[in-house]
C-alpha cells in the first residue's frame, strides 16, 4: 500500500544524498528548503518512505504567472521504475493546482526526459550542463 503525504526537509534528505548527490560534493541541502511556501512530499510503501520531491516558489524569466521549481526529486535505489515517481508528481501537480499555481517548471536530468514528456511537461531553450551533475533542460508543465 503506497500514501503520498508532506513531509519535513531533513526526510527527503537521505535519498537526494544517495540518489541525486551520490559521490558529489553538492549539498543535497537546497537553500528554499525551509521557506514557508515550499512543499515536500514523500511517497511511502509499506512505511518507508521510497520517493521524494521538492516544490520550491520560484520564478524562471521564460515564463509567467506564479511559478514553482521542482528540485530534489528522486525515488531510492530499489524503487526506481515502479511507477512512484509518476504518482508524487500527479499528486504533487494537484496540490500546487488548488492553491493557485499557474506553472511548475524544473531543471531536467537529459536521463529523466523522457519521464517528464511522458507526464505533460515540454523542454525549452538550449541544453546546459551543471557541475558535477551533467546535462540537463528546462521542462516546464502548465498547470492552468
Amino acid at each position: 500500500m503506497i500514501r503520498i503525504a508532506e513531509i519535513k526537509a531533513e526526510e527527503t534528505y537521505p535519498i537526494r544524498k544517495s540518489v541525486l548527490r551520490d559521490g558529489m560534493t553538492l549539498s543535497h541541502e537546497m537553500n528554499a528548503d525551509h521557506d514557508a511556501d515550499t512543499l515536500h512530499l514523500g511517497l511511502f510503501d509499506k512505511d518507508q518512505l521510497v520517493c521524494v520531491g521538492s516544490f520550491m516558489k520560484a520564478s524562471n524569466a521564460g515564463f509567467k504567472g506564479l511559478q514553482f521549481q521542482l528540485r530534489g526529486m528522486g525515488s531510492s535505489i530499489g524503487s526506481q521504475g515502479k511507477g512512484y515517481g509518476k504518482a508524487l508528481l500527479t499528486n504533487a501537480e494537484q496540490i500546487l493546482k488548488d492553491r493557485g499555481v499557474d506553472l511548475i517548471w524544473c531543471n531536467a536530468r537529459v536521463v529523466a526526459l523522457d519521464f517528464y514528456s511522458k507526464l505533460g511537461y515540454t523542454s525549452i531553450g538550449n541544453l546546459f550542463e551543471v557541475d558535477q551533475v551533467g546535462p540537463h533542460f528546462v521542462m516546464f508543465k502548465n498547470l492552468k
